[in-house]
């Protein structure tokens, strides 16, 4: 694998991180809901979904699942139902408080750590950039193992992840601080993130 070829799959796949999907609505989700603070670590949550992606695909996990296709929608649907229980646990708080939503404060960190990266890991976009990208740009010839070439890709990727859904991050935090300053508009940016989950569980599903 040469530089060249580096160059050419950052290139694809920042086209591809640069396309509003999943992982940009559950960003802005989080960011819209629960400030900037939220959304980064969601960020961080994300991408060290995506690490694992990496590691296990260089481990064999993309054969695998091309050898077996069944378990790909299987992960599809486990990801959109996970989406929908965040949606509707949000949903129901909301309405059992009387509108004092606790989802509109800060999560723990850890809490929005696991659910970020349960799901990135159940993300079928992410998947299938593993089962289709990555492999057109590994060289078996190219003098590295294969295994090696996979870790390299995977980390361009996560690289791209973190910078532009950082951004994404920023800016969603922006705008829900600057909307939502009064109770009511807290409570109607707390709906609207849940709706926004469940978005994207709908889009996951459909993937």
């Amino acid at each position: 694998m040469d530089a060249h070829a580096l160059l050419l799959f950052l290139g694809v796949d920042l086209l591809l991180v640069c396309t509003p999907g999943p992982d940009w609505l559950y960003i802005v989700a989080r960011g819209l809901g629960q400030g900037r603070r939220t959304a980064l670590v969601a960020v961080l949550g994300v991408c060290a979904g995506y690490t694992v992606h990496t590691l296990l695909s260089a481990a064999g996990l993309a054969a695998a699942l091309r050898a077996v296709p069944a378990l790909l929608p299987t992960l599809r649907w486990a990801g959109a139902a996970y989406l929908a229980v965040l949606a509707l646990t949000m949903l129901l708080s909301l309405r059992r408080s009387g509108g004092e939503l606790p989802e509109a404060r800060p999560q723990p960190t850890t809490t929005v750590l696991r659910q970020s990266v349960t799901t990135a890991l159940l993300n079928p976009k992410g998947l299938l950039l593993y089962l289709s990208l990555v492999p057109q740009f590994v060289d078996p010839a190219a003098g590295l193992p294969v295994g090696t070439q996979v870790l390299a890709l995977g980390a361009l990727n996560v690289l791209g992840c973190a910078v532009v859904y950082g951004l994404v991050a920023v800016a969603a935090g922006r705008l829900g601080a600057s909307v939502g300053g009064t109770p009511a508009a807290a409570r109607r940016l707390s709906a609207a993130s849940a709706v926004l989950l469940l978005l994207v569980a709908g889009v996951t599903a459909t993937a």
